[in-house]
């Protein structure tokens, strides 16, 4: 991870290009080549789902939107529609706009404006929504809760009500590889992960046919790449949040693709999560600084500084459970394994069937974070309120999950308790809870952990306010590709 704060660094490294080790110089060169990477699609079934339809994408602006742009092209779609806040987008980055059937169409909107996003749908007849825009920066998403839950979580919701008023056939959302977390206090990782439950509670209730993919650092957008190679051509060091830090990379071409592939999910009903199986090797951070620094041909100094706000120092130890580990994408949790197949004629992508709808006490907690959101400018409030429904759809996805995993997850983690954080105790103690391990009186969450039916036992008052006020896995700013609403 790589980091632009003014924290004094804990470890410096002075390297010299002619000594960067040929392994590392090897990482460099095969993270490059990720850009080539693609998936294969069934022709036949995209085509027929494309062909002569209406395409609306939002945040069609960043780095997979325009990808995507390009892989509907040969398809013949009837109109496409980008959507974002820019007044114009710049598809000079993408020459082979101009190239598509009847040209892309550009409306400037933002999605949370619902009135404005289902006049828009409704108008244009829209038959398919790819929902790519989000505020995707983590360290901003901690400054700037009520922007990013107000479009990540409220937009997703716009961008959902928009598509049943509107008789919108399909919804594609795109999400985080960090959304595989169970929970996390994380603002913008779990405004991501709460957007996945709302698309998947509109799959089984309202008609919608609704899918998800998660996507992790996009190589073609490589933030991280862009300021090490600023740096060394400025002579400034390259701050890292950790020297062991490895992150999964894909291109932005199978990232489109991986958004097709998601768009033939079956009308059933059922809720499905796209990601792609084999993602490689996972990167090395350092070898990547090295790498630029190589390249460059000029000495560099390699600062290890920690993580800013925004980004997970450890991962809770039971988000993978051990018996699927290795066999679905490492994209998909130990709670969703069970439940993964590989996707139907697409057998370079897993696919997590079913998610449990949204109880009654759930669907009444987000409408009160909109009402919040709607009457708050206080960033600690909406925190608060935002982090009690967390707290509930974790208790949720615990309680709906497969036992045996559960028992599992819970089994794996009993060596770590003793230096667990207390968020990382309060996670497993659910576990534990659901799996009959005895737990402590406060590791379910005390006065706000979620009950049985994932609802808050939080009182009123205590829901209103509870707290103090990939880029994606990578860790440098914006490596998410779509643009912010």
């Amino acid at each position: 991870m790589s980091f632009t704060g003014d924290a004094e660094p804990a470890c410096t490294t002075v390297v010299q290009p002619h000594d960067v080790p040929e392994r590392s110089a090897q990482a460099f060169h095969d993270y490059l080549a990720v850009r080539a990477r693609t998936i294969d699609l069934p022709q036949h079934e995209v085509r027929r789902l494309i062909d002569g339809r209406t395409i609306v994408v939002t945040g069609a602006a960043g780095c997979i939107g325009r990808a995507l742009l390009r892989e509907l092209a040969p398809y013949a779609p009837r109109r496409i529609i980008g959507v974002g806040l820019e007044e114009q987008p710049d598809l000079q980055a993408l020459p082979e706009v101009a190239e598509l059937p009847d040209g892309v169409e550009h409306i400037t909107l933002d999605i949370r404006d619902a009135d404005a996003l289902t006049a828009l749908l409704r108008t244009v007849r829209c038959d398919l929504v790819f929902h790519l825009a989000a505020q995707r920066d983590p360290g901003l998403a901690e400054r700037e809760v009520a922007r990013t839950v107000t479009t990540n979580v409220l937009g997703t919701r716009n961008v959902i009500d928009a598509c049943t008023a509107a008789g919108t056939e399909r919804l594609v959302h795109a999400s985080t590889g960090k959304a595989l977390r169970p929970y996390t206090s994380d603002v913008y990782a779990q405004s991501k992960r709460t957007g996945e439950w709302l698309v998947a509670d509109a799959a089984a209730r309202s008609g919608l046919t609704a899918a998800a993919v998660r996507f992790t650092h996009v190589v073609d957008n490589a933030i991280v790449l862009d300021r090490f190679r600023t740096w060394c051509r400025a002579g400034e060091p390259l701050r890292l949040h950790g020297r062991d830090t490895v992150f999964y990379v894909q291109s932005a071409r199978e990232s489109a693709q991986l958004l097709l592939a998601a768009a033939l999910t079956p009308p059933d009903g059922l809720f499905r999560l796209y990601a792609l199986h084999d993602l490689g090797w996972p990167v090395a951070l350092y070898d990547l600084a090295l790498g630029a620094v190589a390249e460059s041909g000029r000495p560099a100094r390699i600062e290890v500084v920690g993580p800013e706000p925004g980004y997970e120092k450890l991962p809770y130890p039971g988000v993978y459970d051990p018996r699927h580990s290795g066999d679905v994408s490492p994209l998909i949790n130990g709670l969703e394994a069970p439940r993964t197949v590989r996707a139907p004629g697409v057998p370079d992508v897993d696919c997590a069937v079913g998610h449990a709808p949204l109880t009654p006490e759930l669907r009444e907690s987000y409408a009160h974070l909109a009402w919040v959101c709607d009457r708050s400018a206080r960033q600690d409030e909406i925190r608060g309120v935002f982090d009690a429904l967390a707290w509930s759809l974790l208790g949720h996805a615990v309680a709906t999950a497969d036992p045996a995993s559960v028992r599992r997850i819970t089994r794996l983690t009993e060596p770590h308790r003793p230096h667990m954080s207390d968020e990382h105790l309060r996670i497993d103690g659910l576990f534990r809870k659901h799996s009959g391990a005895p737990t402590a009186p406060d590791e379910t969450g005390a006065s706000t952990a979620p009950d049985e039916t994932g609802a808050s036992t939080a009182p009123d008052e205590t829901r209103a306010s509870t707290a103090p006020d990939t880029p994606d896995e990578a860790g440098a700013g914006r490596s998410d590709d779509a643009p912010d609403a």
